[in-house]
């Protein structure tokens, strides 16, 4: 259903604060509505990134450390094969070399909370509305930064993944990478400016949803499907449907499957996001069950 952005008097009061109020919602002739279901659909042939196979000798906390840290300064991500996943202590410890776990402390999944950090993704759950219970879901997960609503401080800048069991699943449930630079790079400048001095309404705290760190576009934002996103804009005068064109600029982008590379889960695999470098998302599990759930442990570091 379509809805595009508005001039109502909402946006003329916005104008009269020196911001341009507007909302968006996908409509079914945007160009990305295709691509995105062949994507998460597990219709587009993706290749996988390359695992660095670390033996029990080398697997030690020195070594999967220095392993993962020049993984990350080469490509903002990294993945690792170990032998056997990490014990939660291992897990955890590994974490704190990276920077500081962020608590899970969201009501709606606390039973899948460990020591306080950890994450267990189980995928228990039947396909789901409730936003909270996705990931443990066998839902496809739209293409993503990881808290874009949250202010830049607080989003985490790495999301680690280990399997502890890949279950009946591996063909489908895959973790869907695409390179923040590539997108960046599909963007004219007109809409990388704009985006620049966009965000999410309901969310003040948040960046906008493109800025420049360190001489390279980072994002902040995920897709909203068939939801409602209603933005701000710091500026008075920049036409709403402008601002409606550039979302959809780069939910095409984002979306273009030759970018995107998918994990697929084995025991033991250990995969670090650099969550300024990568959206990530996740493909559609299988329609029926898996007799053996997958099991995924998350740490979200800071």
């Amino acid at each position: 259903m379509e809805q595009s952005a508005f001039a109502s008097s909402e946006a003329i009061g916005a104008a009269a604060r020196d911001v341009t109020h507007g909302s968006f919602r996908a409509s079914r002739s945007d160009p990305h509505l295709a691509p995105r279901e062949r994507l998460l659909g597990n219709a587009a042939p993706l290749h996988g990134p390359t695992a660095a196979t670390l033996g029990e000798q080398e697997a030690d906390a020195r070594g999967v450390h220095q392993e993962i840290t020049e993984q990350l300064w080469r490509q903002g991500l990294a993945v690792v094969q170990l032998d056997q996943p990490l014990s939660p202590h291992r897990f955890m410890t590994l974490g704190d070399g990276l920077g500081t776990a962020t608590p899970e402390t969201d009501p709606a999944v606390q039973p899948f909370v460990q020591d306080g950090v950890i994450l267990n993704l189980r995928s228990r759950h039947a396909p789901t509305a409730e936003v909270s219970l996705q990931p443990f879901a066998r839902n496809s997960l739209s293409l993503h930064s990881e808290s874009s609503g949250a202010a830049a401080s607080r989003q985490p800048r790495y999301i680690v993944l280990l399997c502890v069991n890949p279950g009946d699943d591996t063909p489908h449930a895959r973790t869907v990478l695409v390179p923040m630079r590539e997108v960046a790079r599909r963007l004219s400048p007109r809409t990388l400016e704009l985006l620049s001095h966009t965000g999410y309404r309901d969310s003040p705290a948040a960046p906008p949803i493109a800025r420049h760190v360190d001489g390279r576009w980072v994002f902040s934002f995920r897709d909203f499907l068939d939801q409602e996103l209603r933005w701000t804009h710091d500026r008075p005068d920049t036409d709403p449907e402008a601002v409606n064109a550039a979302l959809r600029e780069l939910l095409t982008a984002m979306y273009t499957p030759e970018e995107a590379i998918a994990v697929r889960w084995r025991r033991g695999l250990l995969v670090v996001i650099d969550n300024t470098y990568y959206f990530h998302g996740r493909t559609a599990g299988a329609a029926t069950p898996p007799r053996q759930q997958r099991h995924l442990q998350r740490l979200r570091i800071r």
